[in-house]
């Protein structure tokens, strides 16, 4: 019995230090008294409630996007440029079209003071192969050739039967064209005294070893062919050979459109073949450190960039001096590995 009255003191001295007492029941409609001002304030309070819930939750689902730009300060001349560090990966783009500039926000002139720039062929599975060294001299072309005389006798090739002709040579070379390109039509009379030349030294009916053709990319039964083989800049001169399979590499020729250039380089796939030389998908003929062929299909370039601290633009693009490119085709989509400031 004492127990319990202890127990019973404890819990009233506990409610005790209830600072927020209610109201019993039985008092609460004689203590309060419901009011039309009263009532008027509650659903105003009610609607200005919902309305910043449904306001937050707005805010909160929307996307907003908010550029700014901010300069450092400084107090020399010599502390005004900004180092730019970047590593970009082109699964489509050849190293030896591929250019790096800087220019001012208004993409009027070159905002680039200084650069270091490092570019690594790719193969079509994103390995690197070699590294690319841009000509330090311009591509030298035929440009004075006479046209070419006699039959033709570079092999003019269509969908239905290149892959017949792929595997009947050793080595067969295509040059893939549009009749609407510049360079293509310098390239024509020299392409076809190079393969008249070649098959004088290898008669393309009793010879199995080399055979120069030619694609024409704009017409209806060799247009997907083209496609297929991602041909996006004209002339693209591309090495096939008998033994490819679906996971082999095709080379490219970027080197001088002359007769002697390319039937020298001909003439080197043919040593290759004969186990003359050693074999290389990258060739040097001329030994000057800048391989005339290599099967790099795409780029990665890295380096820095100095430029001035000013709003502007980094742009990798397509640039080249001696082809024309076919833009519905041309594939720049691209990787940032890296890119950081200063």
């Amino acid at each position: 019995h004492d127990d319990t009255e202890t127990m019973s003191g404890f819990v009233a001295s506990f409610k005790s230090l209830d600072f927020y007492r209610k109201l019993k029941k039985d008092l609460l409609h004689e203590l309060t008294d419901s009011s039309t001002s009263g009532v008027a304030l509650s659903v105003v309070a009610a609607l200005v409630m919902i309305g910043l819930v449904v306001a937050e939750l707005s805010a909160y689902m929307t996307i907003a996007t908010d550029s700014r730009i901010v300069l450092d300060h400084f107090e020399s001349s010599s502390d005004d440029t900004l180092q730019v560090n970047f590593n970009f990966s082109f699964p489509h783009l050849k190293c030896e079209y591929s250019s790096v500039d800087a220019t001012n926000f208004m993409g009027t002139h070159d905002a680039g003071l200084a650069a270091r720039v490092n570019k690594v062929r790719l193969d079509k599975i994103g390995r690197a192969l070699s590294r690319h060294e841009d000509r330090k001299t311009e591509l030298k072309h035929t440009i004075d050739a006479a046209p070419h005389e006699g039959p033709f006798t570079a092999m003019s090739l269509k969908e239905s039967v290149f892959e017949v002709k792929h595997h009947e040579y050793d080595i067969m070379i295509v040059n893939f064209f549009a009749p609407w390109c510049h360079w293509c039509q310098r390239l024509e009379p020299v392409w076809e005294k190079s393969a008249t030349q070649m098959n004088e030294k290898h008669p393309i009916e009793t010879d199995k070893r080399v055979l120069l053709a030619k694609v024409d990319c704009t017409g209806k039964e060799s247009e997907t062919l083209c496609v297929k083989h991602k041909i996006d800049a004209f002339p693209t001169i591309m090495v096939f050979r008998r033994d490819d399979n679906g996971r082999s590499f095709h080379e490219t020729y970027h080197g001088e459109r002359s007769l002697d250039k390319i039937t020298a380089w001909a003439d080197n796939l043919v040593a290759q073949q004969n186990k003359e030389i050693q074999k290389t998908r990258s060739v040097d003929v001329d030994k000057d450190g800048v391989a005339e062929s290599n099967a790099g299909v795409g780029c990665m370039i890295s380096g820095l960039l100095h430029v001035q601290r000013a709003p502007g633009m980094l742009k990798i693009q397509a640039v080249s001096d001696s082809h024309q490119f076919n833009w519905e085709t041309m594939d720049v989509s691209h990787t940032i590995n890296h890119l950081s400031f200063g």
